[in-house]
């Protein structure tokens, strides 16, 4: 695979996304198309061999492998401004600081500190040319791969696997999926392979095909490990994790169930080495139809916005808003002359679902909205001061940017605070770059409990227990009246430079 995320920067990995199976750490590739959508015509492999009444010894893959691999394609392109690469299928190399969370997290369990650290180097002022895998989704020359395998191209071919190559064309591209639609002019007849209509059960057999190392077509096989698992590469995770064989160079690659649909397309490995190790990822196929239709027809994607900060419902702020399970989303702000604003959505509402479909979590809402078509009205059922209510909401634009947030600067000590959590606070308006509303943390105890839920000096404190402070006295006070109610946690909203987001501060006598 070719190139986590940087279309924009500060993301480091996640957002150009998109590095091919970050050598020997992540490397990202995408999903799939609905190809019974794009052309009229239908195409249907042959089942494998593979049934339980035969002995082991004749089990094979060989029947589907023969129908669907004509169909896989290498993706070959060369880069007039080469990105700054370390190995020779133009992957970019990142230092593990530049990780998403979960990677970080996932390393330090398993590798501890012996995992590498790939740090960018200056690459040679020369013509580069990247690598990668795709496949054919049309007759008439449509072709999927990752927009990380395209990127900054100047020129694109494909080569088949009888050994012919053709020039392509990118059609369009998707970087916060890293999809990328190509196509091939000149004739009607191309092999190609359609999209599953139905998700992958824990335990199936699968088969990737690609071109890892730049060999050539390759078959691995086997099972679907886990689904719904979130890496950390963007907002929409929701991959597939198999454990068939997955190196670098087959990012754009389809994953197939023995029927010879596609289920997913290769996008990452996690991999000390650069090399497999059994956690490949794809995102599935379902997911993409939508994107691949609005490549084809607009060259772009559009996705719906509603424009609030959100988090996760966790099991402590369920506990302070009454509910009886977590799930769902919490709304930490409200954007200005957004569809939540003018639908009159609130800071510290609750969303539970969408057109009457139960959020299993704040990821799902984001997927489920950006699913929509901007101008698209969704009804939203939130839970605010203890009961349920039904917003309707006109979705608007997704922007093509988000401003990431800063650091705050440290503020300055004071000697007013609440011990028993760890804080010290001052009104906001007597600190410097503080602003007016709310209290300032000056100083955070390392070792209590308002540290341990991330709160930084500088955080700026605006609501306990859904009321506005504006003192410290205000804090304690809320405080007072959560342990009265004999609640374990109490949810404070904190504003950290132009974020806001909930915490939850244990508060439980004893």
């Amino acid at each position: 695979m070719n190139r986590e995320e940087n279309t924009t920067k500060p993301a480091g990995i996640l957002r150009r996304r998109r590095s091919a199976l970050l050598a020997g750490v992540l490397a990202v590739a995408v999903t799939g198309f609905a190809a019974g959508q794009i052309v009229p015509q239908v195409f249907s492999p042959a089942i494998a061999q593979i049934t339980t009444d035969r002995p082991a010894t004749q089990m094979s893959f060989a029947d589907v492998v023969e129908r669907v691999s004509p169909a896989v394609v290498s993706v070959r392109v060369k880069l007039d401004e080469p990105r700054v690469t370390t190995n020779r299928d133009g992957m970019e190399r990142f230092g593990r600081e530049n990780l998403p969370p979960q990677v970080e997290e996932f390393f330090k369990r398993f590798f501890g500190d012996r995992a590498p650290d790939f740090r960018p180097g200056p690459g040679p002022r020369r013509r580069a040319q990247g690598q990668g895998s795709g496949f054919f989704i049309s007759a008439d020359g449509y072709v999927v791969t990752n927009n990380h395998v395209v990127d900054k191209s100047s020129e694109v071919e494909i080569t088949t696997n009888d050994g012919k190559t053709y020039a392509a064309k990118v059609v369009g591209t998707d970087p916060r999926t890293d999809i990328a639609l190509l196509k091939v002019e000149g004739r009607n007849d191309f092999p190609w392979v359609k999209f599953s209509a139905g998700a992958p059960r824990v335990g199936d057999w699968v088969l990737a095909v690609g071109n890892p190392f730049g060999l050539g077509g390759t078959v691995t096989a086997g099972i679907v490990s886990a689904r719904g698992r979130d890496i950390g590469a963007n907002t929409y995770d929701d991959f597939i994790q198999i454990d068939a064989a997955v190196n670098r160079g087959n990012s754009g690659g389809p994953t197939f169930n023995l029927a010879g649909e596609v289920i997913g397309v290769n996008t990452a490995i996690v991999s000390p080495s650069g090399g497999n190790v059994g956690i490949a990822f794809a995102i599935p196929a379902e997911s993409v139809n939508r994107i691949v239709q609005e490549l084809k027809e607009t060259g772009t994607v559009t996705r719906g916005y509603v424009g609030v900060q959100i988090q996760p419902v966790t099991k402590e702020i369920a506990d302070s808003l009454g509910l009886k399970e977590q799930g769902g989303a919490l709304v930490a702000d409200v954007q200005p002359n957004t569809p939540a604003a003018k639908a009159g959505i609130k800071v510290g509402d609750a969303i539970l679902s969408v057109d009457g479909e139960r959020l299993k979590d704040a990821r799902d809402l984001s997927r489920r909205v950006a699913a929509k078509q901007p101008g698209a009205s969704v009804k939203l059922q939130v839970l605010r001061d203890g009961k349920e209510q039904t917003i309707s909401v006109t979705l608007a634009k997704l922007p093509d940017q988000v401003q990431a947030s800063k650091q705050p600067d440290q503020g300055k000590d004071d000697d007013t605070g609440d011990t028993r959590l760890g804080l010290t606070l001052a009104p906001a308006g007597s600190v410097a770059g503080a602003g007016s509303e709310g209290v300032v943390i000056t100083e955070v105890d390392p070792s209590g409990p308002a540290a341990e839920r991330g709160m930084q000096s500088g955080d700026v404190i605006l609501e306990v227990g859904g009321k506005k402070v504006a003192t410290p006295a205000d804090v304690r006070e809320a405080i007072a009246a959560a342990r009265k109610e004999n609640k374990a946690n109490v949810l404070v909203r904190v504003k950290r430079e132009d974020t806001s987001r909930f915490v939850t501060l244990p508060v439980a006598r004893g």
